[in-house]
């Protein structure tokens, strides 16, 4: 009856939905799966969430006897006019009130501390989930969207977690004891008063569908409203030199007319939801009075028993409202686990070999019959690629764009794996080596280098944290930046600016090749190292390099002419095949000591 009558009101509700600027939605992640999967951040904290839903569920009983307090004050008191029982019924009342406020306090303080705990848990697991996706994976995705599912949807999934779980209990809790109550005062009453219950009830389920359906537009539109901020700002420079501003702010304003529209539906829902269930609970509250009035002149209730009947019966209806509610917050966490399981279930490229090992290598490098295939690619990216790369030489890779150099070092630098064959550094697959041994062996210099909003030693410290201020000058001399960092305002402890916004691209660039050289990687890749440089420039820090060769493998991604006749061997990549170019002997008289980049 009870399913049939919800499938009757969704019916007509639904409509009304979509007149109210809602669209139907796929379903959300269901419930038993929300709670399946984000159980594991809450565990930690058990003993204090059920320590504060205990006090929780004891709030009621206090309640209930404060109600059935203020019945016997009003026939033991006010309605005899005896003024011996009340001191001790407001000694009574203070100690309830002062119980009631103690367990008040325990409960929000366990609930706020697991709450917060927990989200900062599950923040901190997506967080680093992210830092392990590769860069392919990421540019996939809108930075701003990403934020707002560590934000919005994260909290989405707590408030499910930690104050769904209390509400739940303490409308359980609620309705069971005030139930009882009024079934001990007047069972009669009792019976005709839940009759409006279900109703009720079904309304409040129905409501719930809508605020489902308006909870997930609200958290599409606000993450794609993040993201056209994010994108705009962080190219502020693109935008203003392409006279693109106006037509910024005209989709920042779109997209924010989007998410004001869908916050517009869930407040109609909101706004037409409360009236409908507050005149079902009018309607019940009216017939107990009319019936509750007869009783009394029948005698079968007491006039404080009639009071204490119809209070019990305005709290009884609060948690059935909250009941009702609680599915709409069930929808709102599904919508947001949907999106944070989108994140968590997508794999990285690479992963922690379970017994991976650690070693000390030299920096030879083997590439084995190496094929890639992305894919939604067309064709492989790499076919069978096999070369050595040795300590000592400095090798230049070439080829034309889409060639499938930039695969080829993140095979080195294992940000990918191959479909088939192998790399290996000194003789070992990457893919039994640690991870951190990888990375600590291998270092890059990409062509557009990021640069920290920090100071110059700490953009160094990057690329290793327990550098000392002398290990950081001398990769500064090694890297060409001593001379423009010492005639800077504060040396070293110079702040770059967002992106290195203060700095120019060489140095820039140069800083970013000091935060490599501090590492000391015996794999050391420069991805278009000349690229914006002037001739005499490039000419410099090709003389220079060599002294970067000693004890390392150097591999210099590059169409530059001066780059590949200074190289000792030169790999030409074409549609994913690689050929070699013939050994040559480096001229030493181009050498130099300044590294200019």
């Amino acid at each position: 009856m009870r399913s049939a009558l919800c499938t009757w009101m969704a019916r007509r509700l639904l409509p009304l939905g979509e007149g109210l600027g809602l669209v139907p939605e796929t379903p959300p992640v269901p419930l038993r799966q929300v709670v399946r999967r984000f159980w594991p951040d809450v565990r930690p904290y058990r003993l204090q969430l059920l320590l504060g839903l205990a006090c929780l569920a004891a709030v009621p009983a206090v309640q209930a006897a404060e109600i059935w307090l203020f019945g016997a004050l009003v026939d033991e008191v006010l309605v005899p006019r005896d003024w011996g029982p009340l001191p001790l019924v407001v000694a009574l009342f203070v100690g309830l009130a002062v119980l009631s406020g103690a367990l008040s306090f325990f409960d929000d303080y366990l609930a706020t501390a697991v709450g917060q705990r927990m989200l900062l848990r599950l923040r901190c697991r997506l967080f680093a989930h992210l830092c392990r996706l590769t860069g392919d994976v990421l540019d996939r995705r809108r930075l701003g969207d990403l934020l707002a599912r560590l934000g919005g949807d994260i909290a989405a999934i707590e408030t499910l977690m930690v104050a769904g779980t209390a509400q739940l209990v303490s409308s359980v809790v609620r309705l069971g004891l005030f139930t009882a109550l009024l079934f001990v005062l007047d069972w009669q009453l009792a019976a005709v008063a839940l009759v409006v219950a279900p109703a009720f009830y079904v309304a409040a389920r129905a409501f719930a569908r809508l605020l489902r359906r308006a909870s997930r537009a609200k958290r599409r539109a606000s993450g794609e409203l993040l993201a056209v901020a994010e994108e705009a700002l962080s190219n502020a420079v693109l935008l203003q030199v392409n006279d693109r501003a106006d037509a910024e702010v005209a989709r920042y304003r779109s997209q924010a007319d989007a998410a004001l529209r869908a916050e517009l539906s869930a407040a109609r829902v909101r706004a037409l939801f409360g009236p409908v269930i507050d005149l079902f609970q009018l309607a019940g509250v009216l017939l107990v009075i009319a019936l509750g009035a007869h009783a009394l002149i029948q005698g079968r209730l007491s006039l404080g028993e009639l009071l204490a009947f119809l209070t019990l019966l305005s709290q009884l209806y609060a948690p059935v409202r909250d009941l009702g509610e609680l599915s709409g917050m069930v929808f709102a966490a599904g919508a947001g686990a949907e999106r944070v399981l989108e994140m968590l279930d997508t794999p990285p490229a690479v992963t922690e070999p379970p017994d991976g090992v650690t070693i000390s290598p030299r920096g030879v490098v083997d590439l084995d019959s190496v094929c890639v295939r992305y894919a939604d690619a067309a064709r492989p990216a790499l076919v069978d690629v096999s070369a050595r790369l040795e300590p000592g030489e400095l090798v230049v890779l070439t080829g034309p764009s889409g060639a499938g150099k930039t695969t080829l070092v993140k095979l080195l630098l294992r940000l990918l794996d191959p479909g088939s064959g192998a790399v290996r550094l000194d003789g070992w697959d990457l893919r039994d080596l640690t991870l951190s041994t990888v990375r600590a062996a291998t270092a890059v210099l990409p062509q557009d280098a990021a640069v920290l909003n920090a100071s110059i030693a700490d953009n160094v410290r990057f690329g290793r944290s327990s550098a000392t201020d002398v290990e950081v000058r001398q990769a500064l001399a090694d890297a060409g930046a001593i001379g423009f960092v010492d005639a800077l305002p504060a040396g070293v402890d110079t702040v770059v600016g967002e992106k290195g916004r203060l700095l120019s691209g060489g140095q820039r660039q140069r800083l970013a090749l000091a935060r490599a050289l501090v590492r000391d990687p015996r794999v050391l890749v420069l991805d278009e190292p000349t690229t914006g440089l002037d001739e005499p420039s490039a000419r410099l820090l090709l003389g220079s390099m060599r002294g970067l060769v000693p004890g390392r493998t150097v591999l210099v991604v590059s169409h530059d002419p001066l780059v590949v006749a200074a190289a000792d061997r030169v790999l030409v990549l074409d549609e994913g095949r690689l050929t070699e170019g013939p050994r040559r002997a480096y001229a030493p008289a181009a050498a130099s000591s300044a590294v200019t980049a």
